[in-house]
């Protein structure tokens, strides 16, 4: 017994951590959790700090800026037709561009804006165009076996004039070729192409803006199932999908 009272009050002071003349192995707590929390908070200020500097920075949105993005596009275009006609250099407005050409012929509140500058060349007529453009103060750029023109050394690929070789495929699993400078028209201050080589080069890529670009045609008017038999039929197959479901 005398044994048992001994090792009991041994044992008392871990029981109370009021007991007079013992260590109290709990009075610490709040400061033993307050330092576990304090690298907590310090984490999530962090990672909220990290959060705010990945938000992108948004400019203002302005009638100015938009207007601007649109002009640019018009004026490089301008200026590559430009310089090509001066030097006497063939070539055909492609793309986007030639798309809102044809549309405003029939409706222009149906023109669509584009960021693209599209110019069919031929191959021979590379060199005469880069002497051409490098005198407009355009940079010439190969990449990814792709022909350009960029408005200054350090703009991106989207300030660019981009080239298309006349009779050749733009990629080799293409079915059609792209067509030659001749299937093309005055059309103001510049060439633009054919609407039916135009319509080819949209059925022949046919990715998700060609198709777009295709039903702003079939909108107003400008194709429809008469051209059917005109085109090779793969590219009369893709036609005849989007007339038949447009929205598909």
């Amino acid at each position: 017994m005398e044994f048992l009272r001994q090792n009991a009050v041994l044992r008392k002071p871990q029981l109370s951590e009021n007991y007079a003349g013992w260590s109290k192995p709990c009075s610490n707590r709040r400061t033993t959790d307050s330092l576990s929390v304090m690298p907590m908070k310090a984490h999530r200020a962090s990672l909220a700090a990290s959060q705010r500097q990945a938000e992108p920075a948004y400019g203002e949105v302005s009638w100015e800026r938009m207007i601007r993005a649109v002009e640019k596009v018009r004026q490089r275009l301008q200026r590559a037709a430009a310089a090509l006609e001066a030097a006497g250099v063939p070539y055909a407005v492609a793309g986007g561009n030639a798309v809102a050409a044809w549309v405003s012929r029939i409706d222009e509140a149906a023109v669509r804006n584009t960021q693209d500058v599209d110019i069919v060349l031929r191959r021979s007529d590379l060199d005469a165009a880069i002497t051409a453009m490098s005198k407009a103060g355009f940079v010439h750029r190969h990449a990814a076996s792709l022909e350009m023109f960029l408005e200054a050394p350090s703009a991106s690929a989207r300030d660019a004039v981009h080239i298309v070789f006349a009779g050749e495929k733009v990629r080799p699993n293409y079915s059609v070729a792209a067509p030659d400078v001749t299937e093309s028209e005055p059309a103001g201050t510049f060439r633009l192409l054919t609407l039916e080589a135009l319509v080819r080069m949209k059925l022949t890529s046919f990715r998700d803006k060609d198709r777009t670009h295709l039903r702003d045609l079939i909108d107003v008017g400008l194709i429809d199932n008469s051209w059917i038999d005109r085109l090779p039929r793969e590219l009369a197959t893709r036609l005849q999908g989007l007339l038949d479901n447009p929205e598909g």
